[in-house]
């Protein structure tokens, strides 16, 4: 039986494996939800079992507060001894999003609903969908493929390991501990994830490159209390003034960060991805519409698609200061601040970045001010080598799938437990992303196209015979 066989003669049970999990209302930023959390690892784990895997537990997370991960894994059990097989490490996480507003939903997110060749619910898509096309794939391969003697030949069975967390829509806090603790347990090859997206449903795409993070706070301090503007102003630095000054530098008329040594271990966009970024058709006119600017802005010397992906970026993503009250108050503040990100690319260290921004914001404060530069938070980029093997069997997977080859393309936002699955694991990961921008994640009305979601089984079966 091949898989598009399979998931018509099997396609009512699966819609009601992946429906029980929607039900459950997992989202991990709400305390009312904990027990939850386990109700849903543990309803993971009896699918897992279901699909093959001879093992699977729930597992405790490193901390009391934190929700438990699920591992699972298929061994296979007739391989000759002079036989290399792979080992791939399936990531996905059960937590999902809030709900509200709920009166924008058109049916209740926790009752899975189909309409117009999509299933609504919260998860739909981010990311129990997309884990289940990875469940079910392996279910397929498992129970037809590798389960006969001549197949297995031909497609030899693959060491498969998957790992669910509870955590990912908070930041993942307890996911970089528990990899160090289980570092040999979830030893493997190649990582495989879908929780990404393609850039359209009839314009397949894998997802090979994220962009890293740092952020910080700035604070700016000058008189020891908030003072007259009428008395003072003119004589003293105001703080508020010298903030933007600051901030002011950081971009030049170019677009270019003038941070020292800034750029220099960024690596170039090679020539063959940005031939394949010019086959992404990409309006730019309706780009802008879309978001009612009359005017882009950005790096010199590269397209918009390569400016939010391949390059670096800064922005001020906050800042407040002095009287912000209705009417008037003539105010020379003690205080201003501003919180402000860099989005960074390979190679790029973020705690070296964040060294340097702290270096250079020193180096150009105006005097009669205090500037204090607080970290927050960072992440490293992630860049998958296209000649990886592992890539080329995605690659072929999509193609089989969707019928076209997929286009390379990097995202502008940051994962950053893909950067920390390779730092402690030393493997790369594949990116087997199936959503799309009209599904919806995070907001009201999540949906999946049932139409992706069985090509994305197709897909990843593919991959596995690839390999």
């Amino acid at each position: 039986m091949n898989v598009s066989d399979y998931i018509s003669a099997n396609k009512a049970r699966m819609m009601d494996e992946w429906a029980s999990l929607l039900r459950i209302p997992s989202v991990s930023c709400e305390q009312e939800h904990k027990a939850d959390m386990r109700r849903c690892a543990e309803r993971w784990q009896e699918l897992l079992l279901a699909a093959g895997c001879q093992r699977a537990e729930v597992m405790s997370a490193p901390t009391k507060e934190g929700n438990p991960f699920v591992f699972g894994q298929y061994a296979p059990q007739h391989i000759a001894d002079n036989q290399h097989i792979q080992t791939i490490l399936v990531y996905g996480h059960y937590d999902v999003m809030p709900v509200a507003p709920l009166e924008l939903w058109q049916s209740d997110p926790w009752k899975p609903t189909v309409r117009n060749g999509r299933l609504y619910a919260r998860g739909a898509d981010d990311d129990k969908g997309q884990a289940m096309i990875q469940v079910k794939a392996f279910e397929y391969m498992v129970r037809h493929i590798w389960a006969d003697p001549e197949l297995s030949k031909q497609y030899p069975p693959c060491h498969v390991k998957f790992i669910f967390e509870g955590e990912e829509e908070i930041g993942s806090p307890s996911l970089a501990a528990f990899i160090e603790q289980h570092k040999d347990l979830l030893s493997c090859d190649v990582i495989l994830v879908s929780d990404t997206s393609m850039i359209a449903k009839d314009i397949p795409s894998l997802t090979i490159g994220l962009r890293g993070l740092a952020y910080w706070q700035i604070e700016v301090t000058g008189p020891n209390r908030d003072l007259h503007s009428g008395h003072f102003g003119g004589a003293v630095k105001n703080p508020i003034n010298a903030l933007t000054e600051i901030l002011s530098k950081i971009i030049d008329d170019r677009g270019r960060i003038t941070i020292p040594h800034f750029y220099d271990d960024v690596l170039p966009i090679p020539e063959a991805e940005r031939a394949m970024i010019r086959e992404i058709p990409f309006d730019e006119q309706l780009y802008k519409r879309a978001i009612d600017v009359d005017e882009l802005f950005g790096e010199e010397g590269y397209v918009t698609l390569e400016r939010n992906a391949c390059r670096p970026s800064f922005d001020i993503c906050g800042i407040w200061g002095g009287y912000t009250g209705e009417g008037s108050k003539t105010v020379l503040p003690a205080k201003a601040y501003a919180k402000v990100s860099c989005r960074l690319v390979a190679d790029q260290n973020h705690e070296k970045i964040s060294r340097q921004f702290i270096d250079y914001v020193a180096a150009i404060a105006p005097k009669g001010v205090r500037v204090t530069v607080t970290p927050m938070h960072g992440g490293e980029a992630y860049l998958c080598p296209l000649d990886l093997p592992a890539y080329k069997a995605a690659e072929k997977g999509f193609e089989l799938a969707f019928g076209k080859r997929p286009i390379a393309a990097r995202r502008g936002g940051s994962i950053p437990i893909i950067a920390e699955f390779e730092r402690v694991l030393g493997v790369k990961t594949i990116l087997m992303g199936f959503g799309l921008e009209q599904n919806a994640i995070h907001s009201p009305n999540e949906s999946m196209d049932l139409e992706v979601w069985e090509k994305g089984i197709i897909a990843v079966t593919e991959f596995y015979k690839a390999l």
